[in-house]
């Protein structure tokens, strides 16, 4: 019996079978592909990625791969400055292509003791009140406590669930790609910068070495998106729009995508789960798709673990659904209205214009910005403090950091007072005593994804509270 089987070693997968493996959970990951994808369908972290990796130690080897960029001027490719004064102490976006993040979230899973196993695709499963029955297409059946679906917006481990899908079809497709580029740079940015005066869809960057990443609004729309476009189906766009095909060759890899919004209905059936894509597929304007699944991860991690543990009070499980499917209806909200953003009719590019000179006033420019960088998010856990719910940002302690008191994926009470205790949950709760932090508050306590799951100073308070995430005390 595996603790936890996981479908999928996209990012959501390998993030999730880290934050497993740090409560000492099992976990085996299954993907179907044979070999890691050179799809670069993902550009970058934001914000609050950014910080959860800071929270388990790993942004430094992001930041050796990345390239970090100022976090504004994305929502529909308005540009803007980026608002001033952030709450975060990492108030930028940190460029990163999407294989080398998967590479680096399989090296930490593997680090830890996951077990990752390519060309393992998965045909069927069935549940029942002990566990899961997950059956491979070589006729191998693997028997787990729970089962998590992070298999991406096809995903199989929802068909097989039945959990509805519904949402917006594809209205409109684009073309992506990384190839070769005859025309000199200056003609192709000169080019690229008048077409998107009216087309945001469109554009052309260099990588290096020759290579350019394209972008181009399709003809159609695809009936079948898994199948990659042709190197002539780029030409006749690029020629259709900028009036020259740059002399394209030599591709790495071609890919589409498409605007389709849809959202699981669940993303608990019993002992199985949804996550990333699997739970909810969006265009990808304002690069929110990757930095959703991971939070999800994040969310659902210490909770699955908790579960699998023994420990987990009632209904904590269930809560991943109640936090995180409200998240994903708003990042299918904006990534929707965004779509509308760059249409090139005269109406939505009346609206653009509108919302131009809006986004120059700091609140609505700091309001967009905490949207997609899903800064903004304040789960719902009742009436109380301000600060309930929200994430904490990173603050100065004598200890050092507050992130680097978040690695063990342990909650967290941050003393003010030096006058409380955990005594009963010091098995699952750090108690770190600090007069001098920069909190404005006497105390909290942080959940393992960070968040604020108390506030105050009365001790019985604390004692009252402390069920509610980290089940009944011991000892």
């Amino acid at each position: 019996m595996i603790d936890v089987l996981v479908v999928g070693a996209g990012p959501t997968g390998t993030m999730l079978a880290g934050e497993l493996r740090l409560h000492g959970v099992q976990v085996r990951v299954l993907e179907r592909d044979t070999e890691p994808t050179p799809v670069v369908r993902s550009l970058g972290l934001h914000v609050r990625s950014i910080e959860v990796m800071d929270q388990r130690g790993l942004l430094e080897r992001f930041l050796e791969h990345g390239r970090r960029y100022p976090a504004g001027g994305f929502f529909a490719g308005i540009d803007k400055p980026a608002p001033v004064e952030l709450d975060t102490a990492h108030a930028y976006v940190l460029g990163i292509p999407q294989p080398v993040t998967d590479r680096l979230l399989t090296e930490r899973a593997l680090e830890l003791g996951a077990e990752v196993e390519r060309g393992r695709e998965l045909v069927g499963l069935d549940q029942d009140d002990h566990g899961v029955t997950a059956e491979l297409a070589d006729g191998t059946r693997l028997r787990a406590r729970h089962l998590v679906g992070c298999d991406g917006g096809r995903s199989t481990v929802r068909r097989l669930l039945g959990v509805p899908f519904p949402g917006e079809p594809s209205g409109t497709d684009t073309l992506i790609g990384e190839m070769r580029v005859g025309a000199e740079p200056e003609t192709v940015a000169a080019v690229v910068a008048e077409v998107r005066e009216t087309q945001k869809r469109f554009g052309a960057g260099p990588l290096g070495d020759g290579y350019y990443r394209v972008g181009v609004p399709a003809a159609d729309v695809a009936g079948e998106r898994s199948a990659p476009p042709t190197l002539e189906e780029f030409r006749r766009q690029l020629e259709a729009w900028a009036g020259t095909d740059f002399g394209v060759h030599s591709p790495r890899w071609l890919s589409r995508f498409g605007d389709a919004t849809r959202l699981a209905e669940r993303y608990r059936t019993g002992r199985v789960l949804l996550a990333g894509d699997a739970a909810h597929i969006h265009p990808p304007v304002g690069g929110q798709g990757l930095n959703l699944g991971v939070q999800d991860a994040f969310n659902l991690g210490w909770k699955l673990a908790a579960e699998v543990n023994g420990w987990a009070p009632e209904g904590l499980l269930d809560s991943y659904h109640a936090e995180r499917h409200p998240v994903a209806a708003d990042v299918l909200n904006n990534t929707r209205a965004q779509m509308e953003l760059l249409s090139t009719a005269p109406g939505p590019r009346a609206v653009r214009r509108l919302l131009a000179e809006l986004v120059q006033f700091e609140d609505v420019s700091r309001h967009l910005t905490e949207k997609v960088t899903a800064l903004n998010i304040r789960y719902d856990f009742g009436a109380g403090h301000e600060l309930l719910g929200r994430r904490m940002r990173d603050v100065p302690l004598r200890q050092g950091r507050l992130y680097e008191l978040t690695r063990t994926g342990r909650g967290l009470l941050l003393d003010g007072t030096g006058r409380l205790s955990v005594s009963g949950w010091s098995d699952r709760v750090d108690h770190v005593v600090d007069a001098g932090a920069k909190l404005e508050v006497p105390a909290m306590l942080l959940r393992p994804d960070g968040h604020v799951a108390w506030v105050g100073e009365d001790q019985q308070d604390l004692f009252d509270r402390l069920p509610r995430w980290f089940g009944a005390a011991t000892g």
